[in-house]
């Protein structure tokens, strides 16, 4: 039997004690999901500023580095004031953190993606290399020292994803290749891996190539090298296939 609560009038009968029962936990019920669902746009509004934010200063990084752009250039370039950013972020470090990881985040699900919809080992490199060729379009080279430089925990991001989801990727490409037969079976995967990771990051290097070098010719100048080289006479003839369409977009 339902007990009696002591605000329900003595003379209330248990069927109306239930009705007003299921009636406040039907409105408790809108509560809580109204406020959840408040919650929620809420939260997404907050993303979506942060997201901005870090589309435009990243926007910055990439032409001028991180060592010369203020929270004040962010700030002015948006509209907003600094307090505003300090709402979203710690502090620039936090914030080029976080921008970093984010760029490496979007880098790497398009490559996933690349990987996913290509026919063959080859074809992915190829789609990997459009991809980057709008990425790091007019990207300036100093961005990668400015990050070793002041921004230890956003390069170690980058170290990070370096190390492992680039290298797990570059791997899986060469066994992938072996097993197609396009690529050599005698390659030596593991050496190949490291190899093929700094190469990657040559580009940046201003004392190897300053100003004057394009850094997605030099992308791929050192990709399509590296892709004669462990090539098989059948994925020699594919390079030259996709880089011939490659070559008519």
């Amino acid at each position: 039997m339902l007990p009696r609560a002591r605000y329900f009038p003595r003379n209330i009968d248990v069927a109306t004690c239930k009705k007003i029962l299921l009636e406040t936990l039907e409105v408790w019920k809108v509560s809580i999901v109204l406020c959840l669902i408040t919650k929620v746009i809420i939260a997404v509004n907050l993303m979506e500023v942060q997201e901005r934010i870090m589309d435009t200063a990243f926007g910055l990084f990439r032409q001028y580095g991180t060592r010369s752009i203020t929270m004040d250039d962010i700030a002015e370039r948006m509209g907003i004031s600094k307090k505003t950013l300090y709402a979203h972020f710690t502090d620039k470090d936090d914030m080029v953190c976080q921008t970093i990881t984010r760029f490496i985040a979007i880098v790497n699900e398009e490559c996933i993606t690349d990987r996913n919809k290509s026919k063959d080992a080859i074809e992915e490199l190829f789609l990997v290399m459009e991809m980057l060729d709008r990425r790091l379009r007019n990207m300036n080279p100093v961005i990668m020292l400015d990050l070793q430089k002041f921004h230890s925990k956003a390069y170690q991001v980058f170290l990070d994803y370096q190390n492992n989801m680039l290298a797990t990727m570059i791997r899986e490409n060469m066994e992938r290749g072996i097993k197609e037969g396009l690529y050599r079976p005698d390659l030596d995967i593991r050496i190949l891996t490291q190899y093929r990771i700094h190469a990657c990051m040559l580009c940046f290097q201003q004392e190897l190539f300053p100003g004057t070098f394009d850094m997605n010719k030099v992308q791929r100048v050192l990709l399509e090298n590296f892709l004669y080289g462990v090539a098989s006479s059948k994925g020699y003839k594919l390079i030259e296939k996709y880089k011939q369409l490659s070559q008519n977009k």
